[in-house]
């Protein structure tokens, strides 16, 4: 006998049709890592807005989720990210509202406003990286990328400017010429260029980069999770407000830290010549 359901199937492949065709951000517990995937291979993984607001939640969950002491941010498929689908978001745009749905007094994956993340993030990329997925790699800690990298900020090929950060972030990392050589032509670079430059940290074969990823995200994870986030955290204030106010921060900082389960398990690990269990208090 066939089963029947009380709804219209034609309608209900329609609405998931629809679901799949607008891609999705998955996230994944490993052990103590996160894992967020930018998952639309069959659109070269262009963030939709429905991606873009599920980004923004993975971030939230990274960075609110105790259990959670590093980030992977990685891609199904041959492509990071062609970028978003620009003629969706212009008239935003236009009307002085940011392009990127990034909801306020939550995490914003580009790091352009409080809160910001304190929890660590590796991305692996490959393929084609443009526009948003520069500004997401920019704005996380560690980047590993495939040799077969194409890399392209694009925005002054469609009459507008980035607005992720890589004006700020390009300049900083390979100083002004460079960043300029490809932001005022939206001229592609390859792995080995971003490797040049400073905006990239590794460069492996294609392939495997999500491994070598995981490796770094595993080996910042076993390590004392507020102290990794306090060194996060000393070195923004040292870029954004400069060295003397994150000098300031350095002894009240420590005091808090020697003040932890965790820096009392680093000293007894220290003693006793053994590796050090941490559990992020």
């Amino acid at each position: 006998m066939s089963a029947t359901f009380p709804f219209d199937s034609r309608a209900a492949r329609k609405q998931m049709n629809q679901a799949s065709e607008e891609g999705s951000v998955k996230i994944e517990a490993r052990g103590q890592i996160l894992l967020i995937a930018i998952d639309r291979p069959r659109k070269l993984n262009g963030f939709s807005a429905k991606m873009l607001t599920e980004l923004a939640q993975a971030y939230e969950r990274l960075e609110k989720d105790p259990s959670m002491f590093c980030g992977l941010l990685y891609a199904e498929g041959a492509n990071f990210t062609s970028g978003i689908d620009l003629a969706k978001f212009v008239d935003k745009m236009a009307r002085g509202q940011r392009a990127l749905p990034f909801p306020e007094g939550k995490i914003d994956p580009c790091s352009l406003r409080r809160p910001f993340r304190t929890t660590p993030l590796v991305v692996a990329v490959q393929g084609i990286c443009f526009t948003i997925g520069i500004e997401l790699m920019l704005a996380a800690d560690v980047v590993v990328a495939a040799d077969d990298c194409r890399f392209a900020q694009l925005e002054v090929k469609r009459g507008i400017m980035t607005a992720g950060g890589p004006t700020i972030r390009m300049v900083e990392r390979a100083g002004w010429g460079n960043a300029m050589r490809y932001l005022l032509t939206g001229d592609e670079f390859d792995a080995a260029t971003a490797f040049r430059l400073g905006l990239v940290q590794e460069v492996v074969p294609a392939g495997t980069q999500f491994d070598r990823a995981l490796n770094i995200a595993e080996r910042s994870a076993a390590q004392a999770p507020l102290a990794v986030s306090a060194t996060i955290e000393n070195a923004r204030t040292a870029v954004e407000l400069g060295p003397e106010a994150a000098v300031a921060q350095i002894i009240p900082t420590q005091q808090r830290l020697l003040a932890s389960e965790d820096a009392k398990e680093g000293v007894r690990s220290f003693v006793e010549r053994r590796v050090a269990k941490f559990v992020g208090k």
